[in-house]
């Protein structure tokens, strides 16, 4: 039996600039991949491809475990996959991206055996735009539709606080919300994405904080009162820095190793699906 871990990652900025003619939306983000992670175990079977999961949202037959699976045309899908899922869906966490991409991962250091040439990221390209993020394993500066990924290098080892307010955000609707609003082009040199990188690279969490910043956050805030209530109750207990991850809802916060790291949530946070994880560099299980 094989165990492939699927880290969540965070945004610590993401700028969605406009809409491609195919319909996608160009984007720059800084991604930071956490130690919250999926877990998907892989047996060889007999009885072709048989998938299960621990949650009851994950339909069997249409999920990126699967659709990565096929897309790598194996000679056999005898196979017993099973997915924990422990990353949140419609979250902004990229659970199902980093799945899709853990199997890529997978397959690259031979678990499926020798599968000749294949191009990895354009598979992965072909599965989501988040996935090429998922298969550099650390943190980068993310642009285009998410086919172009800079790594940026080891992450610092601060930790993140994660809540999930109860409410799900899906990218489509996120994307209708800023869309109805008109986007506008932004100069690479003027964004912030390269000054919030090279922070990172520092590990100047302070500068990080400053120029955190997400697109999203104000659509959802407004159509979402329990975001915006997850955000302000996160801030308050964190010297007022909290930010939401990709297109909601999770809203996370930052700090450094050290006291604070123990402290507990308070009772503020009891309604919110609220968890620690450190923001630190990823390392495969499996």
């Amino acid at each position: 039996m094989t165990v492939l871990r699927a880290p969540a990652k965070i945004n610590l900025s993401l700028e969605v600039l406009g809409r491609q003619a195919d319909g996608y939306h160009r984007l720059r983000s800084v991604m930071v991949p956490i130690t919250l992670c999926d877990e998907i175990t892989i047996e060889r079977g007999a009885h072709g491809l048989r998938f299960g999961s621990n949650s009851t949202q994950i339909d069997p037959e249409n999920n990126l475990v699967v659709a990565a699976l096929r897309a790598l045309e194996l000679r056999s899908y005898d196979l017993e996959v099973f997915l924990h899922k422990r990353v949140p869906i419609a979250a902004g966490l990229g659970g199902g991206s980093s799945d899709a991409a853990a199997i890529l991962i997978g397959a690259m250091n031979g678990l499926f055996g020798d599968l000749g040439h294949k191009d990895y990221l354009a598979i992965g390209r072909a599965l989501g735009s988040d996935v090429p993020f998922f298969l550099t394993r650390t943190a980068a500066l993310v642009e285009g539709t998410g086919e172009r990924v800079t790594p940026l290098g080891a992450v610092p080892a601060w930790h993140c606080t994660i809540v999930r307010p109860p409410v799900a955000v899906t990218t489509a609707e996120a994307y209708a919300s800023l869309d109805a609003q008109g986007r506008t082009t932004r100069a690479r040199s003027a964004s912030v994405m390269i000054a919030l990188g090279e922070a990172l690279q520092r590990e100047d969490l302070a500068r990080v904080r400053s120029l955190a910043q997400n697109d999203f956050e104000d659509t959802a805030v407004r159509a979402h009162p329990e975001i915006r209530l997850a955000l302000e109750a996160l801030a308050a207990w964190n010297g007022g820095f909290a930010r939401l991850s990709g297109s909601g809802s999770c809203v996370y916060t930052l700090y450094e190793r050290g006291p604070s790291a123990a402290l507990a949530l308070p009772a503020a946070f009891t309604r919110f699906d609220a968890r620690f994880a450190k923001a630190e560099p990823w390392k495969s299980a499996g």
